[in-house]
């Protein structure tokens, strides 16, 4: 039987660090290069933009299945700061300001469980939906600013702002929690 432990030890530490070299690799190798060659076949109608925005909330998957295997405070936080690392050290195409990003990212999707342990422990729909919807107010504000996205037309920004939470909903929300609710029949884990 497998434990969730909602304590910092050896084991919670090396679940975490999983987690993040394994999404750092799938972001890097895997939803990058799919982002890349959908954003190149949208260049001619203009709205390459929204496809910075179809994806978004496959980059904020680390936090919620690091918060899921070791439910604590800060285990989100950590799991995508670690898959953002790798994702840069490994060749990720935005280069430093991935670990700003993926820090910004994995503590903004805490918010959803925090403060209580409990809903750490729980592991709910509502946590992991609040959750995913502020992981992509955590993406989208910085990105605006970082990438001049204010420049675009208003219908085009909230275009923008709209695929970017259906994303995070379907990838970050939805898909995580089935994910996790897969581990919770295959694993039957207990919490500690």
């Amino acid at each position: 039987m497998f434990t969730r432990s909602s304590k910092w030890n050896v084991k919670s530490i090396i679940l975490v660090a999983l987690i993040g070299i394994i999404m750092g690799i799938i972001y890097t190798y895997g939803f990058n290069n799919v982002y890349n060659l959908v954003k190149l076949s949208f260049l001619p109608t203009g709205y390459a933009p929204v496809v910075d925005n179809i994806f978004t909330g496959l980059w904020y998957m680390a936090a919620p299945l690091a918060m899921y295997f070791v439910p604590t405070v800060g285990s989100g936080t950590i799991g995508e700061l670690l898959a953002a690392t790798v994702e840069m050290a490994i060749g990720g195409q935005w280069g430093a300001l991935t670990i700003l990003e993926g820090l910004i990212q994995g503590a903004a999707n805490e918010i959803g469980f925090f403060p209580k342990k409990e809903r750490y422990e729980r592991f709910s729909w509502p946590s992991v939906l609040i959750g995913a919807f502020f992981a992509n107010l955590g993406g989208f504000v910085p990105s605006y600013f970082l990438f001049g996205w204010s420049h675009y037309s208003v219908k085009l920004q909230v275009l923008m702002f709209i695929v970017s939470l259906i994303s995070a909903f379907i990838f970050d929300g939805v898909l995580v929690k089935m994910i996790t609710n897969l581990f919770d029949k295959t694993l039957k884990p207990r919490t500690k």
